[in-house]
Order: structure tokens, then sequence, then C-alpha cells
């Protein structure tokens, strides 16, 4: 079922993409098998989640038989002379062995064994149409929202102190060393995942099962859920509504996005260096190809994800999660692309998707729903705050930025308490050792 519910859904954004003149998900991720891919790391990723359903003689041939084939694709397009077209050198390898695998699935297993390594394949290829389906959203979020709510969001971040003001001028100050370092860490978001889902689904190839919950499932729904709020509440973000979009950023990048000026559209060029107008907000047009991806900030919610799933591993993992949360989003804020409400929207919106995903696994229990439906009444609302009230919330700060910090608060002291107590519900009883007795 979840398969062909997948399945429609890229075939519907594909008709969509279409519709708007340009190839769609299906066709984009079927063009990697020869031409060069966007993001090679991404492929080798998910090529890397793949394995975990395989022995290590099976990995070691599977990487072996991916760098051979990169390789071939190297010469071939050296020996043609074929430009990459701004793509990736490399991982077409993986994609070819991860469709190998799904065709030795087909042919050369059968029963639990056939199933097993079926699903390591369909999470690799979700993984990398994943991309591709975000990439989609966006421009479909574009051609449909001609008008954005920006104004909203900036009035009612005074609430907040409009962080991304205060850390786009750190960022600022920090130089190419400080911008590129987090660009790095903000851009290899998928990559941290995949790092921390290959610990969390090590005992696989033993077990012959998945877990019932881990973090690509997570991401997954966090990826598919989150875009139709790019729909309801369109925002593009500082850098675009009150500065002059990615040009900002033009020289000190050392992988600038290749995207048109912006500045103007902008109400004006006031970012980082001058605090937006708390007077009366309103919708205001934008052009067709700056996505509105702002509410929620999903960004926050992946890396609030992959500190979630990471609390259970050893230090250093416990370590690279939290480092991951707080790079991004310093990132987040400092590049422009966000505002401290979008970021706090996010947090509440991870929480309640992996409260209703863990409740999902224990049969719905009351404590479960209960703390769902209080991370869903506080994200909805946060959104009609900040679109019918985001004047009220910049008068009064002292008391608007106090609220929205509780209430996020709330929701992450529901979510450490419950499951806390699932965690002490579940714990195998610890058995008495054998005494000795007399003969």
């Amino acid at each position: 079922m979840a398969a062909v519910v997948t399945l429609g859904f890229l075939v519907a954004l594909e008709f969509a993409a279409r519709h708007h003149g340009t190839p769609g998900p299906i066709t984009l991720q079927v063009r990697e098998v020869v031409h060069a891919p966007k993001s090679g790391g991404l492929l080798y990723a998910a090529m890397a989640l793949m394995t975990v359903v395989l022995t290590w003689r099976e990995r070691f041939i599977a990487v072996g038989a991916a760098i051979g084939v990169d390789l071939a694709f190297l010469l071939v397009r050296w020996a043609v002379d074929a430009d990459t077209a701004g793509g990736h050198p490399f991982g077409n390898g993986a994609l070819w062995v991860t469709l190998g695998a799904a065709v030795v699935a087909v042919t050369r297993r059968t029963g639990p064994e056939r199933v097993l390594l079926l699903k390591g394949v369909g999470l690799a290829l979700l993984l990398m149409a994943g991309r591709k389906t975000g990439d989609t959203w966006l421009l479909i979020t574009s051609k449909t929202r001609p008008t954005v709510l920006d104004q909203y969001v900036a009035t009612a971040d005074h609430a907040l102190g409009n962080p991304s003001w205060l850390a786009g001028r750190i960022v600022e100050a920090t130089g190419p060393v400080g911008f590129n370092f987090l660009d790095f860490v903000y851009g290899n978001l998928a990559v941290a995942a995949v790092v921390a889902a290959l610990y969390q689904l090590r005992h696989v190839v033993a077990e012959r099962r998945f877990p019932r919950h881990h973090l690509v499932r997570t991401f997954l729904v966090i990826g598919l859920v989150g875009p139709a709020f790019y729909m309801i509440f369109p925002v593009v973000g500082p850098l675009f509504a009150y500065g002059t979009g990615t040009e900002h950023w033009a020289a000190v990048s050392l992988w600038a996005p290749d995207m048109p000026p912006s500045e103007a559209w902008a109400v004006a060029n006031l970012w980082p260096g001058t605090l937006p107008p708390a007077g009366t907000p309103q919708p205001m047009p934008f052009d067709g190809i700056t996505p509105r991806n702002c509410m929620p900030s999903l960004h926050t919610a992946w890396a609030t994800a992959i500190f979630i799933h990471t609390r259970g591993g050893p230090r250093l993992l416990r370590f690279a999660g939290t480092f991951w949360l707080v790079a991004t989003l310093c990132a987040t804020l400092g590049f422009g692309y966000h505002y401290g409400a979008d970021l706090i929207a996010g947090v509440v919106f991870t929480l309640t998707i992996e409260a209703a995903l863990r409740s999902y696994d224990r049969g719905w229990d009351r404590v479960g729903i209960r703390l769902a439906a209080h991370g869903t009444a506080v994200f909805t609302a946060f959104l009609l705050s900040y679109r019918w009230l985001p004047l009220e919330m910049a008068r009064y700060p002292w008391v608007a930025g106090p609220l929205l910090l509780l209430a996020t608060a709330s929701v992450v002291h529901g979510y450490v308490r419950t499951t806390a107590q699932w965690s002490r519900s579940t714990a195998p009883v610890r058995q008495p050792e054998p005494q000795p007795e007399p003969a």
C-alpha cells in the first residue's frame, strides 16, 4: 500500500511539473542513469543505506561496482568531451548498483530474502527521489502562489527579536570561511541523516528485518507532508523579501546557486543591516522562480529529527547530531533563508510527526494521541497567529515572544516525558541471576 501511494504521489507530481513546462521527479531521476547527477554524494549515501541488507562481502562488491561504473562514465565523458552541465562527475555508479540490486531481488531471491532486499532498494530510491520531489514541490509553489506572506511573518518575528537579522550580521562577520563552512553543513543534511540511519539499521542484515521506527521513516514523512504548508502559507524568506537574494552571498560563496536576481520584488534592501518596519502587513507579489519554502523550516525539522534519533547512539553520534542541529539553525537564520518564527514551527512540526509515528507503532494509545493532538494544536496556533495577529505580536513582544517559546517548550517537554514513559514501559524486565542450590 505504501509503495502504491508513493508511486501515485510521484506520478501526480510528474504531471504537475509537466503542466508548468518542466520535467518532474520521475523523469529527472531516470535521466541520472546516464546524465551527470545533480548530487553524486546523495546517490552514494542512498546506496549506502541500501547496503544495510547486504553482507559485508556483498557490500564490498557493491561499492567496487559503483566505483567501476563511475570510472567508466568518466572515461566516456572525457573521450567524447561531454560536459556535466553543472552536475557531479560521479554518482551514476551508485544508481546503477541500486537498480541492479532490485533486479537481483526479483530474479535471484525468493521469499523473505527478496522482500528484505526490495525494502533496502526502496529506501535508497526514496531517498534519491526525495531530492527530485522537493525540487518539483518548490517549482509548483513558485508557479501557483504569486503572492507571499513575508510581511506577516517578519512583523510577527519582532516578538522573537528578529533573530535572522542578528544571525545574518554574525555570518557576514565570519567572512568566506564561516559562510562556506555553514553552507557545507546546510547542503549535506541528507548525508548526515544517512550516517545516523546507518547506525540505527546496523542490525538489519543479522536480524533480517527492519526496526519498526527509524530516522529514514521520519525523514520521508517530513518531506511528504511539509511542502503542503508551503502552499497554505507561502513565504520566501528575509534574504529575498527584504534583501537582494542570492546575490548577497555571491562574493563569498564557493557554491553560489544560479538564481536570477530578485531585488526588484523585495520590499527594500534591508537585510541584515536594518530591521523591517512593524507596520500593517500585506500580501506582496513575488517572482515566479523563488521557492515559497519557509513555513515551516524543513531544514530545521530534518535537523531536529537527526538530533532526536541520535540520542540513543554512542557519544560521538550524539555530539554529531547536536552539532548538525546547531549548525543548521545558524545557517537557516544567518543565510537569511528563514525567520525565527519558521524555526520554532519546524521544531513543533517534527515532534508532532515523531509523536504520531511512534504512537501509531504502539497502537494509538491515549498518551500518544494526546501528544500528537497537542503538537498539532500548537502548530496550528502558530500559523493562525502569524497570519492574523502579527501586528499585535510586534506591539507586545514581551508578551508574544515568551508565549511562542513557552508553547514550543510545552511540546518539547511533552515529547520528552512521553517517550521516556514509553521507554520504561517497553524496557525488558531484568531476570534474576540463578543462585546456587545445595546438593
